[in-house]
């Protein structure tokens, strides 16, 4: 029998016996294992029940799939997808991929919450997706105030899980967005500006080294690897649960203000003076956005205010008040949660993300709009369809991380900048269509490079990248500075010295890969 035929008769009996399987809620572990095309799936079937692991076309299978938030990450198709449900499974899913190296590489990909935005961020063709979905815990410990949060939990079942009682943690601004690859990236928050970024609030990371052992990792034990898991992404191993540092929290005010495009340059004042003011309004964030929708057919501005007390109009926002021709506003007395839903993106269209970062500078913001509206100009011309547009801006002030020594450090490299407030900028573009991803991601591209092209020009650049916003195209790593890419370097040696993670796990942005 030819072997394209054989291969399809194997599918075949899998599709056959895994249907009989589910019906029966049997493991059938003697009979399917020896029947799996894929040598690594069959390797996981043999360590883990059956019923963790899924495979294509199957509904649980598909369901899961299609819940990524980039469609071209939709778009990658793994040979299974395992699913732990507690933190022994993960190191018995973690071992059994690592020891088949010698007789042939798994490699797989590591999936918290799936916002990913480049294919193959948290996905992987004719590989194993490493699914945390089940480890979505969210404890509180009153008596450490301290929060035990699962990797694969979303920020809304952290917000929803503490607003009740009256604690928070500093977490991500979007309710869909997974604990876990927000938190190694570093992570932004509403609350950065009192409490820093998201990974300077972890107290303890527990983890599976790529042998399949556990570690711990904090200020005093393992301090060299604790400061690498703040920033360093997924280079040491799958964390298994974060411990936060939590505060009172009695409620914020916050929500969306929309203007017309005309007031952008008095947004960009109002912008430019908060970030330089940030220090004497330590619950305030503010971020600006120039946007358009083809379904609206206008660019607009809309702006997001978050104050962490419920305090009406705070008077931190007084010059962005002052701006006339409001449009549309659902700033408000609210919950965390409530402002993170305003933040939910759907999962119906391709995306780009790609990120720079500037000195608070106004005639860099000026210059970035202009070329905006170059770009938004050429893209109306070009594009098709449901589409749309959003370049943000927002500050990053010292406050961000004047703390963060304190606390056992980390590998960003923000001190040193010394006290020089910056801004990080966005493009985040979606649309609909296979055969658009080469003009809207060349639109990123070209929004990036003018504007940092532009920042060079008049001494206003700055290197970073950060790594939760980068393109694939981008090495955030490297912008760390040369002392913290050294100091990844080793400790990924040290924890994992066959660099399984660095050759097996293609997805995230590998230190390997940094010259």
């Amino acid at each position: 029998m030819p072997a394209t035929k054989m291969v399809g008769l194997v599918e075949l009996l899998i599709a056959a016996a895994v249907s009989t399987a589910t019906a029966q809620k049997e493991a059938p572990q003697a009979v399917l294992p020896a029947l799996l095309p894929d040598f690594c799936c069959a390797a996981l079937s043999r360590a883990l029940p059956w019923s963790r692991l899924l495979f294509p076309h199957h509904t649980a299978f598909e369901t899961r799939h299609s819940s990524y938030f980039n469609v071209n990450q939709q778009t990658i198709n793994p040979s299974c997808i395992v699913q732990p449900r507690d933190h022994g499974e993960v190191a018995l899913a973690v071992a059994a991929l690592t020891s088949t190296s010698k007789f042939k590489p798994c490699k797989f990909a590591i999936r918290s919450g799936g916002h990913g935005t480049y294919a193959g961020a948290s996905n992987i063709d004719a590989g194993v997706v490493l699914d945390l979905k089940n480890l979505n815990t969210v404890k509180y410990d009153a008596r450490n105030n301290l929060v035990d949060v699962g990797p694969g939990a979303t920020w809304n079942d952290v917000y929803t899980t503490l607003e009740p009682l009256g604690i928070m943690i500093a977490g991500g601004r979007s309710s869909l967005v997974g604990v876990g690859g927000l938190t190694l990236g570093g992570g932004i928050s509403y609350f950065s500006p009192e409490h820093g970024f998201v990974c300077d609030n972890v107290v303890e990371f527990s983890l599976v080294l790529a042998s399949g052992r556990f570690a711990f990792a904090s200020k005093t034990s393992n301090p060299d690897l604790f400061m690498a898991l703040k920033g360093g992404g997924n280079n040491f191993g799958v964390v298994i649960s974060f411990a936060f540092r939590a505060f009172k929290y009695s409620g914020m005010w916050g929500g969306l203000v929309v203007y017309p495009e005309t007031t952008m340059h008095d947004q960009f004042k109002a912008l430019v003076n908060f970030a330089n003011k940030i220090e004497k309004n330590p619950k305030g964030a503010a971020i600006v956005m120039s946007v358009y929708q083809s379904t609206v057919g206008v660019p607009l501005v809309s702006n997001a205010y978050d104050y962490a007390e419920p305090v009406s109009r705070p008077a931190a926002y007084d010059e962005f008040f002052a701006i006339p021709g409001v449009i549309a506003d659902t700033t408000g007395i609210r919950n965390m949660s409530s402002i993170a839903q305003e933040w939910e993106g759907v999962t119906t269209h391709s995306v780009f993300f790609g990120t720079l970062t500037f000195a608070n500078d106004l005639r860099v913001m000026k210059q970035a709009h202009e070329i905006f509206k170059d770009v938004l100009s050429h893209l109306k011309t070009k594009a098709t369809g449901d589409w749309g547009i959003y370049t943000i801006y927002q500050p990053i002030p010292p406050a961000y991380w004047k703390d963060s020594e304190a606390r056992g450090g980390n590998v960003l490299g923000f001190e040193r900048f010394n006290n020089q407030a910056l801004c990080l900028y966005l493009p985040y573009i979606s649309w609909q269509g296979a055969e658009q991803d080469a003009l809207f991601q060349a639109s990123g591209a070209e929004l990036i490079k003018r504007i940092r092209k532009y920042a060079e020009s008049i001494g206003a650049d700055n290197p970073f990248l950060y790594l939760n916003y980068a393109d694939k195209t981008q090495d955030p790593l490297a912008t760390y500075g040369a002392a913290n890419v050294e100091r990844i370097r080793a400790v990924a040696k040290k924890y994992d010295p066959h660099e399984f993670l660095q050759n097996l796990v293609p997805g995230g942005f590998k230190i390997a890969n940094v010259s």
